[in-house]
């Protein structure tokens, strides 16, 4: 068996706003394995300034993983916990090269195109008038959940876009999820919630910035608006400190994106932990290309999640691969009938 990766800039259609800056480029790196026969890829799609394996010697790494690829799949995921991107990239190159097809990996009724999967429409931060734009778009695109991501622009004029939307929409009409990024302050911070809550929204995700357990468990214990964990599970690798993590801070929700958190079986190890302690949870793309979208959507789909999922980011580039993923309605789609491009 071998194995070799590869490094893929996705560019953005246009630049895309959050708390910790404006994304014009996305960078993200792919290994491919062959059993001399049969070949299977997978992506390892770092964020930078993100993922808890953004350091110096993430390609070392890549290239370690990939000079040691006999050493199977269990052994290698436990080697990497510390590169959970990487960790990612190889479980799907594994189920990729198992697969009679290597991009059909999770076989289901969302693959045969007959099921689908609801997903939120992500609003991008920016100027009012920006944002505006992208939710009348989503509303007129068939969207029943919207996420704003918020905290980058004057925090009264998004309560103000939040109260145009309700004016218009009930909570049963529009679910309305906001993203702050860790953009608020301890002090400030249920103040805002207050705030926020009196539009009738679903969650918050990641008020604090992550790190600050004592604070995001008082603020969880006495929120108007359910917490949605999501860069606070980041780093955290050991299943003794995760269980710790969600008893401690005991949210509403948990957020998973699988590239961010050590693939399909780190999610599952914090799935296990969240379903114990009754917080419930959706899976999130992290911006990867339709390579790692693909297996996420695939794998999402057999979890038979409630709840809208977070698989909307397909389309943000320039550069992506042509695939049978289709976001239509406020839902993502698999159409069978599309074959993929790959021109890497």
């Amino acid at each position: 068996m071998t194995a070799s990766y590869k490094k893929y800039i996705l560019n953005f259609k246009r630049p895309s706003g959050t708390s910790r800056g404006v994304l014009t480029e996305k960078e993200t790196w792919f290994i491919k394995i062959s059993d001399g026969r049969n070949f299977g890829i997978g992506e390892c799609g770092i964020l930078r300034s993100l993922s808890y394996d953004d350091r110096p010697g993430y390609e070392e790494k890549l290239k370690w993983a990939c000079d040691n690829i006999k050493l199977g799949e269990e052994k290698l995921w436990e080697e990497l916990r510390e590169f959970p991107s990487i960790q990612f990239g190889v479980e799907i190159a594994f189920k990729s090269l198992k697969s009679k097809d290597p991009y059909l990996l999770f076989p289901s009724d969302f693959t045969s195109g007959e099921k689908s999967i609801p997903i939120n429409g992500l609003i991008w931060m920016g100027d009012k008038d920006f944002m505006k734009k992208q939710i009348s778009e989503k509303i007129q695109a068939g969207f029943n959940c919207i996420k704003l991501k918020i905290g980058a622009i004057d925090f009264e004029t998004e309560l103000k876009l939040l109260k145009s939307i309700r004016e218009n929409f009930s909570a049963e009409q529009i679910e309305l999820r906001v993203d702050a990024n860790g953009a608020f302050s301890p002090e400030n911070a249920l103040e805002k919630l207050d705030k926020l809550s009196k539009y009738d929204l679903h969650s918050i995700e990641q008020p604090i910035k992550q790190g600050q357990i004592e604070e995001m468990a008082a603020l969880c214990k006495r929120t108007p608006l359910p917490i949605a964990l999501d860069e606070e599970l980041i780093g955290v690798t050991d299943v003794t400190e995760k269980r710790k993590l969600i008893q401690t801070i005991n949210p509403q929700f948990a957020i998973f994106k699988p590239s961010l958190i050590g693939g399909f079986r780190g999610t599952i190890e914090w799935k296990e932990i969240c379903e114990e302690n009754n917080v419930d949870w959706w899976i999130t793309s992290a911006l990867e290309s339709n390579i790692g979208l693909n297996a996420i959507a695939q794998w999402t789909y057999k979890l038979d999640p409630e709840l809208p999922q977070g698989l909307g980011t397909g389309s943000l580039y320039t550069n992506n691969f042509e695939s049978p993923l289709e976001v239509k309605n406020g839902n993502i789609h698999y159409n069978p009938a599309r074959e993929w491009e790959i021109n890497y």
